[in-house]
């Protein structure tokens, strides 16, 4: 039943994702409330997904690489719908949908891991996954925001006043929601790689084993941290901070890849 919701989630995102894309070359609002309400159908159907996955298993589903794509989508989507009740902005499910549902795709593709529960001795590490996912999805829209900026800048400089220069937010919005991004999902992954490595050390013995994910995960901390510390301390620029927003994603994907690479395993400790 729960992977019947999982599938009719990503066919409502995958018309959610159509219906933003298009409204990027329409004027039409209508498109734009029709694609914004299918998503928040998905939304529901992704959330009792979860919820239903949580109460059969009795743990949090979040501990597998399916289950951490899903939870990504599920972030990004909720993020979505929360700017889009509080201030209507519609244009952003055109650049979250799309990333929400590549998450969700590779979730559903990628291979099941043996077993249905975890060992006792991983039964706190959800709490590491969780606030490393948490972390990840701020870093994830400040992504969107940053690719938002970049293309708002570039028509704004060349004076390209089109359909879609009128939907993107202003610049200043664009850069307020990147750096509040960062500076939430920062803290979060920080609490995730902290956590990660008490559970490493209690289940393994060593605080760290240097695999590729935990790697890209530092490197990728060390990323954020140097961009902070530009917009704070050197004034780094809205246009810089948003490329190297875009940049640092990478590290991420990097992450998401080495996982994938593991994924009939639970999710390696960071």
């Amino acid at each position: 039943m729960f992977e019947i919701l999982i599938y009719l989630t990503m066919g409502l995102y995958l018309g959610g994702t159509i219906l933003a894309l298009t409204y990027l070359v329409h004027r039409s609002e209508v498109i734009a409330k029709l694609s914004f309400g299918i998503t928040c159908v998905g939304f529901l159907c992704h959330s009792a997904n979860l919820l239903g996955t949580m109460m059969t298993t009795g743990q949090v589903p979040i501990m597998t690489f399916k289950e951490a794509m899903s939870f990504f989508a599920w972030g990004l989507v909720l993020v979505l719908v929360i700017v889009g009740l509080t201030r209507g902005l519609q244009v952003l499910g055109a650049f979250i949908l799309p990333l929400a549902l590549l998450s969700l795709v590779s979730a559903t593709l990628a291979p099941s891991p043996s077993g249905n529960t975890l060992p006792p001795v991983f039964q706190t590490v959800w709490v590491h996954v969780t606030l490393s996912m948490l972390g990840t999805i701020g870093f994830g829209v400040a992504f969107v925001a940053g690719v938002m900026y970049v293309l708002q800048e570039r028509l704004l400089k060349s004076k390209q006043f089109n359909v879609l220069y009128f939907k993107l937010p202003p610049l200043d919005f664009l850069d307020s929601l990147n750096q509040r991004s960062i500076l939430l999902g920062f803290p979060l992954l920080t609490l995730g790689i902290l956590t990660g490595a008490v559970s490493a050390q209690l289940t393994k013995g060593s605080y760290l084993s240097w695999n590729p994910e935990q790697v890209w995960a530092m490197v990728t901390w060390v990323f954020y941290l140097a961009v902070i510390l530009g917009r704070v301390t050197v004034g780094w620029r809205a246009k810089k901070a948003a490329y190297l927003t875009i940049v640092g994603f990478a590290g991420v994907i990097l992450t998401f890849v080495g996982i994938l690479l593991k994924s009939h395993q639970t999710v390696s400790l960071l």
